[in-house]
């Protein structure tokens, strides 16, 4: 019976990767849209990004003091700063925010290193960036999007509760006609991360009305996919 169960509940979880393959193929999302430094690219950094990888705070310094180009891409259209927020290089993070480096700057999916952050569910680098004055406020991504967006999609509800507090835009729509708390439904599972994010959403007021491109509310989403603790967290805060 146990194995019987185990199997039910991995045909079930393959079947819902397969049904959410699909929806994000149809909306145009690809699986990974952020797109880290490969370990061929790592080896063959060399100045800042390197360094930035590295977390070698004295060639940071050591370039800086050079005049190199805080904000240079690699291929993808990464900075240094955009390196060092992938891997999560505090200390080179403020290295290169103190010389003055772009932390608004996008690279080629048009990720900031605050949205890398949020993804990644990275909540200490990205505590960091804002603390940095890094902005929570960007449009960000190719969906023109926010990170708060990518933050609810994913169910990162902690990171989701900083990028509020930091002033995210909280009702942007992107140019799937998605906002954060649609996202937090169609794009997730219904569970508890999920509910936490729509809860911090519920909780700042964020409009729980704005309807998707065919008009259908959040709640009404919520409804469609079966989410009964969304639907009673909505229906208690009025929405209809």
């Amino acid at each position: 019976m146990r194995g019987l169960l185990h199997d039910s509940s991995t045909w079930r979880t393959g079947l819902r990767a397969v049904v959410l393959a699909a929806l994000l193929g149809s909306a145009g999302l690809p699986a990974g849209a952020q797109v880290a430094p490969s370990p061929a690219e790592v080896a063959a950094y060399q100045g800042l990004h390197a360094a930035a990888h590295r977390g070698d705070i004295e060639l940071i310094d050591k370039l800086v003091a050079a005049k190199a180009d805080l904000n240079a891409r690699d291929r993808h259209g990464r900075t240094p700063l955009h390196v060092a927020t992938f891997a999560r290089q505090h200390a080179a993070i403020r290295a290169l925010a103190r010389a003055g480096a772009g932390l608004e700057l996008l690279e080629h999916d048009r990720y900031d290193a605050v949205t890398i952050a949020s993804v990644a569910d990275d909540v200490e680098t990205l505590d960091l960036l804002l603390s940095l004055g890094a902005s929570a406020k960007l449009t960000t991504s190719r969906y023109d999007g926010t990170a708060l967006i990518a933050a609810a999609h994913l169910g990162h509800d902690g990171v989701v509760r900083r990028l509020i507090a930091a002033g995210a835009p909280l009702d942007h729509v992107n140019n799937l006609h998605w906002t954060a708390v649609i996202e937090a439904i169609v794009l997730g599972d219904g569970g508890r991360r999920h509910q936490a994010t729509l809860k911090a959403l519920i909780d700042a007021k964020a409009d729980l009305q704005l309807a998707d491109r065919e008009g259908r509310t959040p709640l009404q989403l919520a409804r469609g996919r079966g989410y009964g603790e969304m639907v009673r967290m909505l229906e208690g805060a009025g929405a209809r």
